[in-house]
């Protein structure tokens, strides 16, 4: 509710501010990025910053104001919303977000894997929606196979064209999330819940439910950017129709959360990943006995790399990991130039052109998670209830 002391001025103003606050918020994450591509040792100095829980340290206190005027941008953005100057849009179905809230991200998409696979054993017709992260497109348009061509990652986004091409179900992006559902819904009228993939900090999409993920990193030192790496400013509660989960193995903030059981699933040639050949897949340990059988190498292009070379660790893998910053361009994978096979992650597979002629040498290893019945059954309950209104 608009406050009736508010006055014409003051509402200007306040539009204004959020306009270049926002502004000023997507310049920070371009400047993120730049620093990521081109400036390493900037790049993992800064990341050290965010990641090291208390103080900043001389080197980092310069960018306590820039957090501030990010802080405030915040609160202004969000009072222009709960004031109805800003719009929320409801999507014709029930809807629940699946994210994180902080930047480089923390197990969201195999979260959201899980959640669509949960939704579809319980009776659910469940679509995907998303921005589509580092993606050309900016009109809604559907992530399908047409003709038995795909669309590339670099005009979908890589997360939207693996969760495509993994779960069979309708996956459209769009910069307007709103838009990607009503188009979603139009094309697809049997759909009857849709599942939002990063988009906790997208006010303007009404949710039913939230799934709010993190790792072992937690919120790391606690600021928002760019002096830290929260997307939002940290709350003594979470929101009240949000449903928490970690996926490590203990929990990494203060908030009351469940525990994902995060895992190393199937293994198979790239080439029988691409056509969706399922019989080929096996577990690890069987190829370690043939063509995986020596010393590997392993790339991975995603939030946390160390996590996924320990999962082949722990199965038995003996490799030589090649980290990559997450979202990369398959262009910057820089592949090593032995006859070594090359274990990644589908993430990174989704990036790969079908031309290229590493194919013979990649191996698809898959990221497995398993939501805590609770927490399924809590979010069904807030869906449920939101159907039925």
């Amino acid at each position: 509710m608009l406050p009736t002391k508010l006055s014409t001025e003051k509402v200007e103003d306040l539009v204004r501010s959020a306009s270049i606050g926002e502004k000023i918020r997507k310049n920070t994450y371009g400047i993120m990025r730049i620093m990521s591509s081109q400036v390493d040792e900037t790049s993992r100095w800064l990341t050290s910053l965010w990641w090291r829980p208390g103080s900043l340290g001389l080197a980092g206190l310069w960018l306590l104001p820039l957090s501030a005027l990010y802080r405030l941008t915040w609160w202004v953005r969000s009072a222009l919303f709960r004031w109805g100057l800003f719009a929320i849009h409801r999507a014709p179905v029930p809807v629940v977000v699946v994210g994180n809230l902080v930047v480089g991200g923390g197990g969201k998409t195999p979260c959201t894997m899980a959640l669509v696979k949960a939704l579809k054993d319980l009776g659910w017709v469940p679509g995907v929606i998303s921005r589509g992260y580092k993606g050309s497109t900016r009109t809604a348009q559907a992530v399908c196979d047409v003709n038995g061509k795909w669309p590339d990652a670099q005009s979908v986004g890589d997360e939207p064209l693996l969760l495509a091409k993994r779960l069979r179900v309708p996956v459209w992006v769009g910069a307007r999330r709103i838009e990607a559902a009503r188009a979603l819904c139009a094309a697809h009228p049997e759909v009857n819940v849709l599942v939002c993939d990063d988009g906790l900090q997208h006010t303007a999409l009404h949710r039913d439910a939230e799934l709010i993920v993190f790792d072992d990193r937690g919120v790391g030192n606690g600021h928002v950017l760019p002096a830290g790496p929260l997307r939002q400013p940290w709350t003594a509660t979470p929101p009240a129709n949000s449903v928490v989960v970690y996926g490590g193995v203990r929990a990494s903030t203060p908030w009351t959360g469940d525990l994902a059981v995060r895992r190393l699933g199937r293994v198979w040639s790239f080439s029988d990943w691409a056509a969706g050949r399922l019989d080929e897949a096996r577990a690890l340990p069987e190829w370690m006995e043939g063509p995986l059988a020596g010393e590997v190498h392993a790339l991975a292009g995603i939030a946390d790399p160390d996590q996924f070379f320990a999962m082949l660790r722990q199965a038995g893998l003996s490799l030589i990991p090649h980290p990559r910053a997450d979202h990369v361009s398959a262009r910057a994978f820089a592949w090593p130039d032995d006859t070594r096979p090359i274990v990644i992650t589908e993430k990174d597979a989704v990036k790969v052109p079908e031309s290229d002629p590493i194919i013979p040498r990649l191996w698809v290893a898959t990221l497995d998670c398993e939501l805590p019945p609770h927490c399924v059954s809590t979010l069904v309950e807030r869906l449920s209830a939101a159907r039925s209104c």
